[in-house]
């Protein structure tokens, strides 16, 4: 027997996820600075002052250490309702509150997917979203290009894939705005994806944690039916990361959904953290301008970065729209963008992640999100400097 024979099938065939592999070059690189964000993806501030002094007041509370409600803190969730309503234009919709969108994400698998079943995702595709399918058993998974030229998702090719697959993919799932592309779903676009699904008779989940990170007046928005799936974060718009706080919102008139979803929620977390769903209704008092006004804070590092990218060519970086990522194109010599990133760590201190790990060999993302302007600026220095030689030298041990 060998050394994985005693381990599940589902388990050692699931990718390692690439943030492992990351934190462990980190480790090994002295005064490196992070481009990758060692952790996720991250932004650079914390969460609002006003929610942390009030949630603090909450500590001593019994009910906080207890169990609560599996769907959530009742005045969360009416919160989100509303919340919901009013800036998503969410009006059929029920909420779950989840530790966090991957979390959420895992839930929906097991709520919607069979082992075996297969589903649509698009590259470059969200990593975390790819292993939970891989360790739900959810093996056949069917990756969909791209257009070259914004890296939007082919609906061409989706209705098409749809309509000759059987059995017909249970599900298909975008990230809007992407991780890890940066772009934006236009709303048109969305809508006929919905359309594509709906015809078909798929479910369509949409990764809604970047909802107020846009940029260049873009505005973000949110389709809504009986075959749709939302999911949103506290994490980015927040500062929440560690707190552990994201939630579904899901169709209220699909029988059995509910119950279906509460089996699944009860086994894997039964509830969020209570003092983190809290913090997440404290801080939504604050409002989405308490968000909108720290996004605008990274239009200065999307700047810095893009030009620091700019020895790629042109053509060679996208993204950007929305989220906080820039998707950047390697020369064709380096189609193993894994050994460029240990390269650039180890040589000139700057981390980013590769393409491979989102579906897309020969690619960088690079995310803005998580430095003050000042430390993006030296780490994207590195990152000019290093892009230079990788095209004038080679990498140069």
């Amino acid at each position: 027997m060998g050394s994985h024979g005693m381990l599940a099938t589902r388990a050692v065939q699931t990718e390692m996820p690439v943030m492992v592999q990351i934190q462990e070059l980190v480790r090994g690189v002295k005064n490196s600075m992070s481009l990758a964000q060692v952790f996720g993806g991250v932004v650079h501030w914390q969460p609002p002052t006003e929610a942390l002094h009030k949630v603090k007041e909450l500590l001593w509370e019994p009910a906080i250490s207890k169990y609560g409600a599996d769907e959530g803190v009742p005045e969360l969730r009416e919160a989100l309702t509303e919340k919901l309503r009013k800036e998503n234009k969410l009006f059929k919709s029920s909420v779950m509150v989840t530790a966090g969108a991957n979390q959420a994400f895992v839930n929906l698998v097991l709520t919607l997917c069979d082992a075996g079943d297969c589903v649509v995702m698009f590259a470059p595709y969200y990593f975390n979203a790819y292993m939970s399918f891989q360790m739900t058993g959810v093996t056949n998974i069917l990756v969909g290009p791209g257009d070259p030229k914004t890296l939007h998702p082919d609906a061409d090719w989706l209705e098409k894939t749809l309509a000759e697959t059987k059995p017909v993919p249970k599900l298909v799932t975008v990230v809007n705005p992407g991780n890890p592309s940066g772009t934006y779903i236009p709303d048109p676009l969305l809508k006929r994806i919905a359309d594509v699904c709906k015809k078909a008779g798929c479910w369509l989940v949409v990764d809604n944690t970047y909802e107020y990170f846009m940029y260049d007046d873009l505005k973000h928005t949110c389709v809504e039916g009986d075959h749709i799936v939302n999911i949103f974060s506290f994490s980015k718009a927040y500062g929440m990361m560690g707190w552990r706080v994201g939630y579904i919102a899901y169709p209220t008139d699909v029988e059995g959904f509910t119950a279906q979803l509460l089996k699944v929620q009860d086994n894997i977390p039964i509830c969020a953290s209570i003092f983190s769903q809290y913090l997440a209704l404290y801080s939504l008092e604050m409002g989405p301008e308490w968000v909108t006004e720290r996004v605008k804070s990274l239009v200065k590092n999307r700047e810095i970065l893009t030009e620091a990218l700019s020895p790629l060519g042109q053509d060679a970086v996208k993204g950007g729209e929305g989220a906080i990522y820039l998707w950047a194109k390697l020369p064709e010599a380096y189609v193993n963008d894994f050994d460029v990133v240990r390269w650039l760590a180890h040589r000139h201190g700057v981390v980013a992640i590769p393409g491979s790990a989102c579906g897309c060999s020969g690619s960088l993302r690079i995310s803005f999100g998580g430095l003050v302007e000042d430390d993006c600026r030296v780490a994207a220095e590195r990152l000019r400097k290093g892009l230079e030689e990788l095209i004038r030298d080679g990498m140069v041990q």
